[in-house]
């Protein structure tokens, strides 16, 4: 069951973490090239500051965003301020989450996010600590996959599984942690082609199910050739 308090908790962490990192940089660094293409470090701290106003709308029953086109728009504008006004803007746009989650509500409703999904309003706490955990690897400035969590990256990688299930290009996929005997696994139901066993660390499968780091290039495979996933 979704712990939306621990899930707000380990947001306020994962926040405090990104901040203190990004701090550390000067302008020059954030103009340099995230590790997303075509996207500078700019561009991904202005990402996560529209990210959370955009949750704050979610919650408060209004479109997440206005239109895609606004929503890129808003990050190209935002993207080349001066590192000051980058945390300034992420600190307070988280703030302004935080405060509309403190607010009296039904977290069994579901609410729209982008593009038609759907989810309950108690998982969208784990949905932003995401975009915070992986946009920080994102930034290139020291905060790998491996740095992420266990419990964290143990919970994206059942997320995306599920994601990815059911798809008709991506074949059935029993994931393991772990390449020395049994361990922790998740599925990947459905879809066409033969059934195959990816396994290797948790980072290592975070990456390839999100498409970051090496793409599975460290991975174990048994049945097959390892599938090439759509974009997230």
């Amino acid at each position: 069951m979704t712990d939306h308090v621990h899930d707000l908790r380990s947001l306020r962490e994962a926040t405090d973490r990104l901040l203190t990192a990004a701090a550390k940089l000067d302008n020059a660094a954030l103009a340099e090239e995230s590790l997303l293409p075509g996207w500078t470090r700019g561009h991904v701290l202005a990402h996560l500051a529209r990210n959370a106003d955009a949750l704050v709308n979610v919650v408060e029953g209004r479109p997440m965003y206005a239109s895609a086109a606004t929503r890129d728009a808003d990050i190209a504008r935002d993207s080349g301020r001066p590192l000051v006004e980058q945390l300034e803007d992420l600190r307070n746009s988280a703030s302004r989450y935080e405060a509309a989650t403190e607010l009296p509500q039904d977290w069994s409703r579901t609410v729209e996010l982008r593009n038609g999904v759907t989810d309950s309003v108690a998982r969208i706490p784990f949905r932003r600590l995401v975009e915070v955990e992986l946009h920080h690897v994102d930034l290139g400035i020291g905060y790998g996959l491996a740095d992420l969590p266990d419990e964290f990256t143990a919970r994206e990688i059942e997320f995306l599984a599920d994601r990815w299930s059911g798809r008709r290009e991506v074949p059935p996929v029993t994931l393991v942690l772990g390449s020395g005997g049994p361990g922790r696994t998740w599925n990947v139901s459905g879809g066409d082609g033969a059934p195959v066993t990816v396994s290797g660390t948790g980072a290592e499968l975070l990456g390839w199910l999100a498409g970051r780091g090496d793409l599975g290039a460290h991975l174990t495979v048994d049945g097959g050739s390892l599938p090439a996933l759509p974009p997230l």
